[in-house]
């Protein structure tokens, strides 16, 4: 099967999932909805959203939720890029603002697993909540000197 590439689906069609996935967080108490995108290598797309609970530290953020999901579908490996967005919260649940969000440190780390198992550098689109403002980076870059599989001799 042949590998899709970001430009052939577009990074605002990946960043449009990311909002779209952002409507539906559970944040009550920071009032932050994070949205991620998972571009997958056959072209599909899978979502999260963050996942707060009241006892903090349990938190789930967007970007390992969407991992998880990949992960529980057999396609941890399969990952092409990330788009993440986020903001507060707004009336119609969307998230509001104009400054890019990016991954916590957390978030590169785990991103760094599906990025050493699929063999291949990640790019991580960070948006603004209205999806105007895109920064592209390579996860590399994130999480320079990352530890990971490879590290294990097991990707």
């Amino acid at each position: 099967m042949t590998e899709v590439s970001v430009e052939e689906v577009g990074v605002a069609v990946l960043v449009d999932a990311a909002r779209a996935a952002a409507r539906h967080a559970h944040a009550p108490y920071s009032r932050f909805a994070v949205g991620a995108a998972l571009l997958m290598t056959d072209g599909s797309i899978v979502t999260g959203t963050n996942f707060e609970n009241a006892s903090y530290g349990l938190s789930l953020c967007a970007e390992t939720v969407a991992l998880a999901t990949a992960n529980a579908q057999g396609r941890l490996a399969d990952v092409l890029a990330v788009a993440v967005i986020g903001g507060m919260k707004g009336a119609d649940g969307l998230p509001v603002g104009d400054k890019p969000v990016g991954p916590c440190g957390r978030c590169r780390q785990v991103l760094n697993e599906a990025a050493q198992m699929g063999g291949r550098d990640l790019p991580v689109f960070c948006a603004s909540a209205d999806g105007v403002t895109v920064e592209r980076h390579m996860l590399s870059a994130l999480l320079p000197h990352a530890f990971g599989p490879a590290d294990l001799g097991l990707a």
